[in-house]
């Protein structure tokens, strides 16, 4: 498949989707490079908003994802949402692991870069939109601070102790297949 790159950069604040559509239904591949190397996994949880007045996204990601040692390895990652089309490499990227195998070959999505600060932040040709962000705040959750309403979710969602870190990164750039 041929892809030409044409992405136009917009502000955040002209972004026209509904979050809740875009993250939980159309979902979204958070998208890191270490070394040489660039991963990514799906993700229906997160985020977008203002928080210290900067436009923000939220992301999740369990300690055990091979993607988050990408995550955390760098200032920046980018959220890339794919056309439906993509639907099949999305649940793809949501269950296998980078650490046994190239996932980005396995789905044939050809990397390009943006350029924020001197970093080069990867995002798929592929996507119709890129949220490119730089980390502002990054913290484990746990179970001592659940409220007393949300005291159910760490025996349902962490029976296993595969807590997520939370992810406050500002959202530096906006990329739109034009």
């Amino acid at each position: 498949m041929f892809i030409i790159n044409l992405m136009k950069e917009i502000k955040p604040e002209e972004l026209n989707e509904n979050p809740f559509k875009l993250i939980g239904k159309d979902w979204m591949l958070i998208t890191a490079q270490k070394a040489d190397r660039t991963n990514m996994m799906t993700a229906s949880w997160g985020g977008v908003g203002i928080l210290w007045n900067k436009p923000v996204a939220t992301v999740y990601i369990r300690r055990s994802r091979f993607t988050k040692g990408f995550v955390d390895n760098g200032d920046t990652f980018s959220l890339c949402v794919m056309p439906e089309e993509y639907r099949k490499e999305l649940a793809y990227c949501g269950k296998a692991s980078g650490r046994d195998e190239d996932k980005v070959a396995a789905c044939g999505f050809k990397v390009a870069y943006v350029k924020e600060g001197s970093a080069d932040v990867p995002y798929f040709e592929e996507a119709r939109l890129v949220l490119v962000c730089k980390k502002l705040y990054a913290q484990e959750m746990e179970a001592q601070y659940f409220t007393k309403e949300g005291s159910s979710i760490p025996s349902q969602i962490y029976s296993d102790n595969d807590w997520h870190t939370t992810y406050v990164a500002e959202i530096v750039k906006v990329l739109i297949k034009e």
